[in-house]
């Protein structure tokens, strides 16, 4: 049996702030931080990382550097990015459920 598998790449799916708000919760949730970083990095690349990069307030290198697996940027780079992103961080007691 001789099958062609398309290369999935999930920057094809990030095409609305929906969908790039709950990919970001979804990595957020599981916390592990080189997900995140690669997560924002799939981000960066939906939405031009050269504009990501400007509306930071980081040159693109630096952004790129930042986000690459390994990375470990300060938080105030993170924040940047995800207010780049329009995105914000959100708190909650573990308890409660959010919605699937």
């Amino acid at each position: 049996m001789n099958k062609n598998l398309i290369p999935f790449d999930i920057v094809a799916e990030l095409d609305s702030d929906e969908a790039i708000a709950e990919y970001l919760r979804r990595v957020f949730t599981d916390g592990d931080s080189d997900e995140i970083l690669r997560a924002l990095g799939h981000v960066a690349r939906a939405r031009a990382l050269a504009k990501l990069a400007a509306d930071s307030g980081l040159g693109r290198e630096n952004l790129y550097n930042a986000l690459k697996p390994g990375a470990k940027p300060r938080f105030d780079i993170i924040l940047r990015v995800c207010r780049a992103l329009g995105v914000e961080l959100v708190t909650q007691p573990h308890n409660v459920q959010t919605p699937a």
